[in-house]
């Protein structure tokens, strides 16, 4: 099959490790130019030395806190600069701290909301004009399987990011006139440092082996494993290249079964 995403310029947030970093080499190993973000400048370099080694591709690597109004501008800058233009957004960044609604106070609230919501909204702001410039795009927001199933322990991640899937369905209809394509991914247990994190925190409230807590949870996914970065980057460059250019408002699990929704 061909994707149609060859030379295509795409913009992937949060890219120097885990889901993001899947998705930017994916995107690259399929002949697009990629620009990534990572708010630590080191790891965004090794991240872009990676992909443009195994891959061949042209790649920059940008250091930009999602959470900075500045930094986003600037990353989107320099893409348009180096490239001369957006064609694909991957819109990703790292969870906030776990725990439940009354644990966190105020800032904490407003930090999971610029990390999560005001980000994304950021992001399509800025790369929409060059989309629509250019005949149009497709962006792709990676949730979580919060938005479908409020997950214990994990409040702020929970409502931000059931915010931000009703921010990718109003998209969706606003722009799908200037051929902006927007879909929601999302991912159920997959095998990344953030997964490990939450299996560490939630076997030491429940005083088990980390190992025993992950046997908990292969019980509750009918294909019994994580699913594996690559498996879900398959999905993300599906839904952003040509091969879905009749998907638009569309929310796609990555999930091994696991989420009970119909």
């Amino acid at each position: 099959m061909n994707l149609g995403i060859t030379n295509k310029v795409a913009m992937v947030a949060g890219a120097s490790r885990g889901l993001g970093f899947a998705v930017a080499r994916a995107l690259a190993q399929e002949g697009a130019k990629v620009s990534l973000s990572s708010r630590n400048p080191e790891a965004a370099l090794a991240a872009s030395n990676v992909i443009s080694g195994d891959t061949g591709a042209d790649v920059l690597a940008v250091a930009a806190d999602v959470r900075s109004a500045d930094a986003l501008e600037s990353w989107h800058h320099e893409t348009v600069d180096r490239f001369g233009g957006v064609d694909l957004l991957y819109i990703n960044s790292g969870g906030p701290p776990p725990g439940p609604v009354l644990k966190f106070d105020d800032a904490a609230w407003q930090g999971a909301f610029e990390l999560l919501l005001l980000s994304a909204v950021r992001m399509i702001r800025l790369a929409v004009p060059s989309m629509a410039a250019r005949g149009g795009g497709s962006i792709v927001l990676g949730t979580s399987s919060a938005v479908r199933e409020p997950i214990g322990n994990l409040a702020l991640s929970t409502v931000m990011r059931t915010s931000v899937s009703a921010l990718s369905k109003i998209l969706s209809n606003e722009l799908a006139p200037s051929k902006i394509r927007v879909n929601q991914l999302i991912p159920g247990r997959i095998d990344t440092d953030r997964v490990k994190e939450i299996d560490q925190d939630n076997a030491k409230r429940a005083g088990i082996s980390v190992l025993e807590q992950q046997k908990r949870i292969f019980a509750t996914i009918p294909m019994g494993r994580y699913g594996d970065p690559d498996e879900f980057a398959a999905a993300a460059v599906f839904l952003l290249s040509d091969a879905a250019a009749y998907i638009t408002g569309a929310s796609l699990q990555v999930d091994g079964g696991m989420l009970h929704s119909i």
